[in-house]
Order: C-alpha cells, then sequence, then structure tokens
C-alpha cells in the first residue's frame, strides 16, 4: 500500500480546535481500540506542545478582523484653514 503525505496550513484558532478535538477523541478510544489510540497520539506528537497550544487565544484568534480606517483626505470635512 502506498504511503500519501499531507501538507495541511491552519491559523492558530484552528490548530488548537484541531488539537482538542483529537484530546477529546483520544479520551473515548484510548481504553477499548489500542490501534486508535496509538495513531492519535501520533498525530498529537507531531502538533506543537501543549505549552503552545494553551497559548493560544481563541477569543483574540476569532475576533473580525476590521478593516484599516481610511486616511483622511483634504476637504472631506475636516477643519479647513481661513
Amino acid at each position: 500500500m502506498e504511503s500519501i503525505n499531507y501538507h495541511l496550513e491552519l491559523t492558530p484558532a484552528q490548530l488548537k480546535i484541531t488539537h482538542t478535538a483529537l484530546r477529546s477523541l483520544l479520551d473515548d478510544f484510548g481504553h477499548d481500540e489500542p490501534e486508535i489510540g496509538a495513531i492519535i497520539r501520533e498525530v498529537l506528537a507531531k502538533l506543537p506542545d501543549e505549552h503552545a497550544i494553551r497559548a493560544i487565544q481563541l477569543d483574540t484568534d476569532l475576533e473580525p478582523k476590521s478593516p484599516a480606517p481610511a486616511p483622511e483626505r483634504p476637504g472631506d470635512g475636516g477643519p479647513t484653514a481661513a
């Protein structure tokens, strides 16, 4: 059987969610199905360490990005020199 490798780009928030989901899945499969637990542990080992994952702040990473304010132009209602 041919082995296929995948490259996956995740935002910090997506990474934290993925890590949390895998840890939860490991809790479900860890005892009854050791083969699945081993695969989950292999994937978790490829992710950043627990300290790095905990440092990701979901509330900050999920805030909508607001556009930068447009620069003021002369004649746009600002004070005028007399």
